[in-house]
């Protein structure tokens, strides 16, 4: 999809969202909301983003043990892409971070093997965390909705597990690019599998690395109940847990820019089934994207003053 429709999506699901809501009711609730529980969200974004780079670094760690860029610079390539991510779409940010990582005497092929590990991971353990909380979606009318968005996400990690832990299933990909008429885009894809294939033989790393991301999804629910709870939201946590996973695979969706306008969309109709006013979820979906943002102003900051050659696009010297 053209950047300008994304952006023009993004800004026409927003518009529809506040105008519903009556701006000045969403202003009034932002306004109003409790500083200290706002503070304690931010405070699990920071926790949250270092497990993201953990979890990337691992990842690498498996691929190219002894040879990978200095943990200071995997830091710094992660947090600019977080930052980057806020303007393109997340495809983008992730060809950036193996582009860049690439800069630095690791394989392209080993460090685009890592980002993709690192995304299926992220979606498992949506689903993951989803699949636990299908006992209480039933009771907020949303079990459907769930069921569905869990399988079309597991249905592709499944498809991604495959590739990665059966040799046929590789073999298969690999012969299925044969059918495009370019050989440069049968050696990328013959490296690429190589490298992803290694995996299958870090079960230890893996299981560390979903772990890791099953926390990072469980600290994300946990970020929207305390904006929930700082805009006076009455609603248990176990409602959150039933409702983030599925708003944030549809965040997932590549329509707008950094699911501007669909997070709205899903926040108001998910929670307003469970009771909550929509002048407060909507001022909760805002609140939840400037979460995302706030946790990649520090590569802002690198992007900022780092030097020429760190930035997203600049060519080498």
């Amino acid at each position: 999809m053209p950047r300008i429709l994304r952006i023009l999506v993004a800004v026409v699901l927003t518009a529809i969202v506040v105008y519903a809501a009556h701006p000045s009711d969403v202003i009034r609730a932002t306004a109003g909301a409790d500083l200290r529980w706002l503070t304690v969200a931010v405070a699990l974004v920071l926790v949250d983003r270092s497990l993201m780079a953990l979890r990337w670094i691992d990842l690498l760690v498996a691929l190219t043990p002894g040879s990978r860029p200095p943990f200071s610079r995997v830091l710094r390539i992660f947090f600019v892409s977080s930052f980057v991510s806020n303007f393109v779409p997340s495809v983008a940010a992730d060809m950036y971070r193996a582009y860049a990582l690439a800069r630095h005497d690791v394989h392209l092929a080993e460090s685009t093997a890592s980002v993709l590990m690192d995304r299926i991971l992220g979606v498992l353990s949506m689903v993951i965390v989803g699949a636990c909380a299908l006992p209480f979606a039933g009771s907020l009318g949303i079990e459907r909705g769930l069921l569905v968005s869990l399988a079309v996400a597991l249905a592709a990690c499944v498809v991604a597990g495959a590739i990665v832990f059966s040799e046929r299933a590789a073999l298969a990909v690999v012969r299925m690019m044969d059918l495009v008429p370019l050989g440069a885009i049968h050696r990328i894809a013959a490296a690429l599998t190589e490298a992803v294939r290694r995996y299958s033989r870090h079960h230890v790393q893996l299981a560390r690395v979903l772990a890791m991301s099953v926390a990072v999804q469980a600290i994300r629910v946990v970020q929207a109940w305390c904006l929930g709870e700082a805009l006076g939201i009455e609603l248990p946590l176990l409602t959150y847990f039933a409702v983030v996973p599925v708003i944030l695979l549809i965040m997932q969706i590549p329509v707008t820019i950094n699911g501007l306008g669909t997070t709205q969309v899903a926040f108001v109709a998910l929670l307003g089934a469970a009771g909550a006013g929509v002048a407060q979820t909507t001022a909760l979906s805002i609140l939840f994207l400037a979460l995302g943002v706030i946790g990649s102003l520090p590569g802002g900051l690198i992007y900022a003053f780092a030097d020429r050659a760190e930035r997203p696009g600049a060519q080498p010297s």
